[in-house]
C-alpha cells in the first residue's frame, strides 16, 4: 500500500506546485499567501509518504484530498484534478491493501528457509 499511496502523494506534490503558479496570476492573492498555502500542502504531501501506513495516515491523506478539491475555489481547474487525485487515492488505498493481503498470504504459505 505504501508504494501506491506514496506515488499518488508525490503526484499531488507537483500538482500543488503547479496550482501555486496558476494562483500567482490572481491579483487578489499575495505571493506570500499563495506560496505559504502551497508550501504547506506540498510539505504535507511529502510527509504523508512516510506515515501513510501508520494509524491515521490514510485519514490524513483523505483530508489532503478534500483540501485539494476545495482549492478549486481559488483555481477552478483544481476541482477536476482534486477529484481525479481523490479517485487515485481511493484506488491506491483499496488495491494497496489487497496487494498487501496477498503478499502476507503468500509469505505465510512459503516455508521458512
Amino acid at each position: 500500500m505504501r508504494t501506491l499511496c506514496a506515488s499518488t502523494l508525490i503526484g499531488e506534490f507537483f500538482v500543488i506546485g503547479f496550482a501555486g503558479l496558476v494562483a500567482m496570476k490572481d491579483p487578489d492573492l499575495s505571493m506570500t499567501t499563495v506560496w505559504t498555502v502551497c508550501g504547506i500542502g506540498m510539505l504535507v504531501s511529502v510527509l504523508l509518504c512516510g506515515v501513510v501506513t501508520r494509524p491515521g495516515g490514510v485519514v490524513l491523506g483523505w483530508i489532503l484530498q478534500l483540501a485539494l478539491i476545495a482549492s478549486g475555489f481559488v483555481v477552478p481547474m483544481m476541482f477536476g484534478l482534486g477529484l481525479a487525485f481523490a479517485a487515485l487515492w481511493w484506488a491506491s488505498v483499496h488495491y494497496g491493501r489487497k496487494i498487501d493481503a496477498i503478499k502476507a498470504t503468500r509469505e505465510a504459505a512459503t516455508p521458512a528457509a
